[in-house]
């Protein structure tokens, strides 16, 4: 049976996965060729080190992943579209259900810092990563 956290993890990779067009992995290296509509990657990130109660005992986290994405295009104009298009996707994606069916107490995306990349003989890209903040508790700080 999987840990809470990780749990967590695949509803939120599930909840990513609901997009229509773009490929979304997790924990993969970038590969060759991206696809038309972007790729997202999920990143299982850093929980922090937990608050504790006591009684009973209970690990309270945020902790802090991160959604990579990233789009190819041919001009400046196109990347941004592409880009645009996916964020709103994913925004979209994350604010329909912040609890996960209920796993985490709540979800919250931070704004991204979008940077485009020259690619030598290729397309430029355009990537950003948004920092998600996952609230949650749990028994076990292992889990």
């Amino acid at each position: 049976m999987p840990t809470p956290r990780e749990t967590i993890l695949q509803a939120l990779l599930a909840a990513l996965q609901t997009m229509p067009a773009a490929t979304v992995l997790r924990e993969e290296v970038l590969p060759e060729r991206l696809p038309f509509a972007g790729l997202v990657i999920l990143r299982d990130g850093d929980p922090g080190t937990p608050e504790v109660t006591l009684s009973p005992l209970q690990y309270h986290y945020e902790h802090r992943v991160e959604v990579e994405v990233i789009v190819q295009g041919k001009t400046a104009a196109a990347r941004a579209t592409v880009f645009d298009t996916l964020l709103q996707t994913i925004g979209t994606a994350l604010a329909s259900d912040r609890t996960l069916g209920g796993l985490c107490d709540w979800l919250e995306a931070q704004a991204p810092q979008p940077v485009d990349m020259p690619v030598e003989g290729a397309a430029a890209l355009k990537a950003a990563t948004i920092p998600v903040i996952l609230t949650y508790t749990t028994d076990d700080p292992l889990g």
